[in-house]
């Protein structure tokens, strides 16, 4: 299996599960640095102040290596799951190196989300690998995934989203101007950023984030991930929170998102991924 280093996943199962993964570029005006690999979330929200980078995708290079990699290890097949394409060109960008490698078979989902929104994707997928089922069952499985998985995050400031690009349908200047915070969700149809709900204040939007999954999860048992962005006081706090919630089957403090994440959503961000039992 195949990701990029948006998904979020541990190092203890990446290297349990031999998931192969994919880094983004961050880039500043003298150097380039490999997302995860050569730069800390830290060290990115520490230089804010002085230089915002830009991003870029991991190189059709690295992606072409990797596949052929895999060939001569003797791979057939290949399950490869990338950042929304509403926020990157990751999922074209590997179509087209994959088309390259006939001699592996492989399916490139576009996980239309980002952090363990995607992660989870990846998550299922490998234990299914694991548990011996055939490739089609997997594939065929995934679309069940993603319609199971709900993602919502709240940012410090709107500012690093706009600079970024990666606004989508979230209004920017107005909401800093009234302090408005939104809770922000990822729209299935096109994997685009938009307002799921405007709350005014920091404090609010935690506690609408929090009611907001109180009454997702009324109806069936839910397993659920936190993350951050240079937020850890918070997020272990709403992690206490959720534990506490009726239909709530676990809830695993996933820690930091990915520094090239983090260029784009900026420092104060609580992100909450929901995952309805099957």
């Amino acid at each position: 299996m195949i990701t990029d280093t948006t998904s979020d996943l541990s190092e203890e199962f990446i290297k349990e599960y031999n998931i192969q993964v994919l880094p983004f570029r961050i880039i500043y005006k003298d150097r380039e640095y490999r997302d995860k690999l050569d730069i800390t979330p830290k060290e990115v929200y520490d230089n804010l102040e002085n230089e915002v980078p830009t991003s870029s995708l991991p190189s059709m290079k690295d992606m072409d290596d990797m596949l052929s990699n895999l060939e001569k290890q003797g791979y057939t097949h290949v399950i490869a799951v990338t950042l929304s394409s509403g926020l990157s060109g990751i999922y074209n960008a590997f179509k087209i190196v994959s088309e390259n490698h006939p001699n592996i078979k492989t399916y490139i989902c576009d996980s239309k989300s980002i952090s363990m929104g995607e992660g989870i994707i990846v998550k299922e997928c490998a234990e299914m690998v694991r548990e011996g089922k055939k490739f089609e069952e997997i594939i065929k499985e995934i679309p069940n995934i993603q319609k199971r998985t709900k993602l919502f995050f709240v940012v410090g400031t709107l500012e690093y989203l706009k600079k970024g690009g990666r606004i989508g349908k979230v209004s920017g200047t107005i909401g800093e101007l009234l302090n408005i915070k939104p809770i922000i969700a990822v729209d299935s149809n096109d994997g685009k950023y938009y307002t799921f709900d405007k709350v005014r204040g920091r404090k609010q939007s935690i506690n609408r984030l929090l009611n907001t999954i109180k009454n997702i999860i009324k109806d069936a048992k839910h397993k659920i991930y936190v993350c951050h962005g240079n937020a850890l006081e918070e997020s272990k706090k709403i992690c206490d929170s959720i534990r506490n919630y009726e239909n709530v089957e676990d809830v695993c403090f996933a820690g930091e998102i990915s520094p090239v994440s983090g260029v784009h959503s900026g420092p104060g961000l609580v992100g909450v991924v929901l995952v309805r039992e099957p």
